[in-house]
């Protein structure tokens, strides 16, 4: 990217490319109950960022991209999804 247009009076983030991934600024994150998960694919359908992910017997999702919104928890109909504070294991 050319810096040379670029007026000295502009913030230096405007300036600066940086990656930010949608879950670097997450508060919530979903965590699969295993032996509540059937695979019935709702959370899949219903995330709008599509981060679930299949797994052989449940699905789990892409931290990198979920962005913790909880509709995956939502539309569980057997309330296999769980949204857990960022900060917490």
């Amino acid at each position: 990217m050319s810096l040379r247009n670029v007026p000295d009076n502009m913030c230096p983030i405007a300036t600066e490319y940086t990656t930010m991934l949608t879950g670097d600024w997450r508060a919530l994150r979903p965590v699969v109950d295993r032996e509540r998960c059937v695979k019935c694919a709702t959370c899949w359908l219903y995330c709008p960022v599509q981060c679930v992910v299949e797994k052989a017997a449940w699905f789990d999702f892409n931290y990198d991209f979920c962005k913790g919104c909880g509709i995956c928890a939502e539309e569980c109909p057997h309330r296999a999804i769980k949204m857990v504070e960022e900060a917490e294991g």
